[in-house]
């Protein structure tokens, strides 16, 4: 396994300290997320009461920050959460099953690839409404096809092991089969894609907000404050600076969590970090 560097630490505590000011951003917060202060309005980041500035109507960015990270982390887990479970099962069954279930299956998966994501988040998003359920829901149906095709390929491989022949030829049913013997050795790659997807759905919520189909107008997320800041941008750019870098540090953190979690489950790419490592000693 890899060792522990830098990068994996940055990930680590950096994600934990955005969930933790997400959970206690009633009590982390300086201000409410909507407590407005006309005569401070547009005030850069300094040392005064409002440390990384306020916004166009005088509302403190470092509280909307704050407040902003509860809905791209809680959006992010949770449409992922929802999406993975049904990508699985779709793509196990494919695997598993006959040629025509597999036929049907895939071409389903097919169709939904062919709409590019964003378009049909947009359209889904625009028939419901917006809201958090509706984001979520909306990103959970545009995302169970990644896990489908990952889970449909291990299965194809896993269902001629030896242990599945040897179950298969006990009697095992096969649900049993599925539940017991496939679907425990394809797990390893699907939990490093879910870790890789929260960091998309984190920036396809903000994109959502960013166009005005996200959640409710009165709920802060970084992607409203990137809306809100467009047309600040040459007199107060922290306004859009500051979500987006949040932003680019959430996803940046996701992703080299996801690739340490990579190379640890990954007992093939471990083997070779191994060999490599025999053959050239640090």
């Amino acid at each position: 396994m890899r060792r522990s560097g830098p990068t994996f630490w940055f990930a680590a505590v950096f994600l934990g300290a955005i969930l933790a000011v997400a959970i206690l951003a009633g009590w982390v917060a300086p201000y409410t997320a909507s407590e407005q202060d006309i005569a401070r309005r547009l005030q850069p980041p300094g040392l005064g009461p409002h440390l990384l500035g306020t916004d166009e109507v005088g509302r403190d960015v470092l509280s909307r920050l704050i407040y902003g990270a509860r809905i791209s982390l809680l959006v992010g887990v949770v449409a992922v959460a929802l999406s993975c479970p049904l990508g699985v099962l779709v793509g196990v069954v494919a695997g598993y099953s006959g040629r025509r279930t597999d036929d049907v299956l895939m071409r389903v998966t097919e169709i939904q690839l062919a709409i590019p994501t964003i378009l049909l988040a947009i359209a889904v998003v625009a028939v419901l409404g917006p809201g958090i359920r509706n984001v979520i829901l909306t990103l959970s149906v545009t995302g169970w096809t990644l896990y489908a095709r990952l889970t449909r390929g291990e299965t194809l491989g896993v269902k001629q092991r030896d242990f599945v022949q040897a179950a298969r030829a006990t009697g095992a049913g096969d649900l049993r089969i599925m539940a017991r013997h496939v679907l425990p050795n394809v797990l390893s790659p699907v939990i490093v894609v879910a870790v890789f997807a929260v960091a998309n759905m984190i920036i396809l919520e903000a994109t959502l907000s960013f166009l005005g189909l996200g959640v409710e107008p009165d709920i802060v997320t970084w992607g409203r404050m990137l809306n809100g800041g467009r047309l600040y941008l040459s007199t107060a750019w922290w306004i859009t600076a500051l979500p987006g870098l949040a932003i680019f540090l959430t996803v940046l953190a996701v992703n080299l969590l996801g690739d340490y979690l990579r190379d640890w489950l990954d007992p093939r790419l471990r083997n070779t970090l191994r060999s490599d490592h025999a053959q050239n000693p640090v």
